[in-house]
């Protein structure tokens, strides 16, 4: 059991095979704390990991929901808000199926983004938090194509992920589902334990040059218009 602290002064505890708050998460509470959240605004944190930005959104007042795959997450999770003494509805499910047939105003989401070889990591096991197949867009894909329907008329979604990915696909997929998407924030940082790993594989497949050692992250804003 590990305890992160995240830029809002609080902090969580990620057990073992719980993604625990680490740059991607500070980059997207930050994005988070610039968008306008009216008294009791409905925001969706899916794939909540230990819930610290499901808690920066309730601290603001929204009326938050936060989904995860893993038992161990959502467990995680309430445990945290709990301990927060925030209320935080969690729910167990894949993507948007438990909350089917439901809006909000804002959506954030830090999903498995990891290319990775070979087949994707059951979910009992850790790398389920970060490995999304050989592009990093297994679950991406999947985002970008469903997100509007569980979007109000001028809902937003805030998405993290990395720049190996592909920044460009993320950009056109949502605008396929009819969303006006830009990425508002880059940050460089440097390879953490998996990615160096895998970096013969990377560079095998072009994905970071020889002397490469930082990935860069994005934050990309998409806004439902109609």
């Amino acid at each position: 059991m590990t305890t992160q602290n995240n830029s809002e002064g609080g902090s969580v505890l990620a057990p073992w095979r719980v993604y625990a708050p680490q740059h991607d998460t500070e980059l997207l509470i930050r994005a988070l704390d610039r968008e306008h959240l009216s008294a009791g605004a409905a925001v969706l944190d899916m794939g909540t990991g230990a819930g610290a930005l499901a808690l920066a959104a309730a601290r603001r007042g929204a009326h938050v929901t936060a989904v995860d795959r893993t038992y161990r997450a959502v467990l995680a999770t309430r445990l945290n808000a709990r301990l927060a003494r925030l209320p935080v509805e969690v729910l167990h499910g894949d993507l948007f199926g438990p909350v089917a047939g439901r809006r909000f105003d804002l959506v954030v989401s830090n999903p498995p983004y990891v290319p990775a070889p070979g087949a994707v990591p059951r979910r009992h096991r850790a790398a389920v938090a970060w490995d999304a197949g050989v592009d990093g867009r297994l679950l991406l894909d999947r985002i970008c194509r469903r997100v509007h329907t569980s979007l109000v008329p001028g809902g937003v979604l805030l998405l993290v992920h990395s720049a190996l990915c592909g920044i460009a696909p993320t950009l056109a997929a949502l605008a396929r589902s009819g969303l006006e998407a830009r990425v508002t924030d880059r940050r460089l940082v440097p390879f953490g334990p998996v990615l160096r790993s895998r970096g013969a594989w990377l560079r095998e497949r072009g994905l970071v040059d020889a002397d490469e050692d930082k990935e860069e992250l994005v934050i990309i804003r998409a806004e439902r218009t109609r």
